[in-house]
């Protein structure tokens, strides 16, 4: 049977979820934040993700948006709000359903049951390398390579490097970066962003002469596609 996570800090409702999809015959997992819903969507072989939207630590939107980029496990989002906004943001992060509380359980279960089955027949391809032109990244080994050479990254250079191509054509913010690639565990001002920009501009840019991570004046730093 199906395994499902339920992201909910009221444990009144994750509890009475967890009942319910119980004695449908599901196994469940729970957490009651954003950061371990996150690690447990991507870590713990779950089959969906039922997500609050209000969540303490990182938001159940911001939860949704990092799962898409590694995973297309189905999402469906709860929320006690009923806003179109909500629904929409959700929506366009990568939620496949929306459901505002309180809800029927009976109508829960029917939208488990329909994007489980609608899962099932996509053969979801695996994507093992991101590739903008010469550039290449290997996911599985976290490695890089520009043409047939690999290159000499630490692991933040690495992480960094991979988020902008993953977001490429996107003005990311020095502090989108901090909070996505340092993953909110540093402490320090945004210097250390521009230090590790100025890293890969060494290793890559300046080594082969192209002209890959762009700055945007006034907001943070952006890869765009080559025309």
């Amino acid at each position: 049977m199906a395994k499902i996570l339920i992201v909910e800090d009221e444990s009144k409702i994750a509890r009475f979820v967890e009942l319910e999809l119980k004695y449908e015959g599901y196994d469940v997992e729970i957490a009651a934040d954003g950061r371990t819903g996150l690690e447990k969507a991507l870590h713990s072989d779950i089959d969906l993700v039922l997500l609050d939207i209000m969540l303490p630590g990182i938001s159940g939107i911001e939860v949704c948006r990092r799962i898409r980029l590694e995973s297309a496990v189905p999402i469906i989002m709860l929320t006690a709000k009923d806003d179109v906004t909500d629904k929409v943001v959700g929506l366009d992060m990568g939620a496949d359903d929306y459901m505002t509380k309180p809800f029927a359980i009976e109508e829960l279960l029917a939208r488990i049951r329909v994007a489980l089955n609608r899962h099932s027949k996509i053969v979801q391809p695996k994507v093992d390398v991101l590739q903008m032109g010469e550039l290449k990244l290997n996911l599985t080994s976290h490695s890089a390579f520009y043409g047939d050479e690999e290159l000499t990254l630490t692991k933040k250079e690495y992480e960094l490097l991979e988020y902008l191509i993953r977001n490429k054509n996107i003005a990311i913010t020095r502090e989108q970066l901090l909070n996505n690639v340092w993953d909110y565990e540093y402490l320090g001002d945004t210097n250390v962003v521009d230090v590790y920009i100025r890293y890969l501009r060494q290793k890559i840019d300046d080594k082969y002469g192209i002209r890959l991570i762009n700055t945007v004046r006034g907001v943070g730093y952006i890869i765009k596609d080559e025309k």
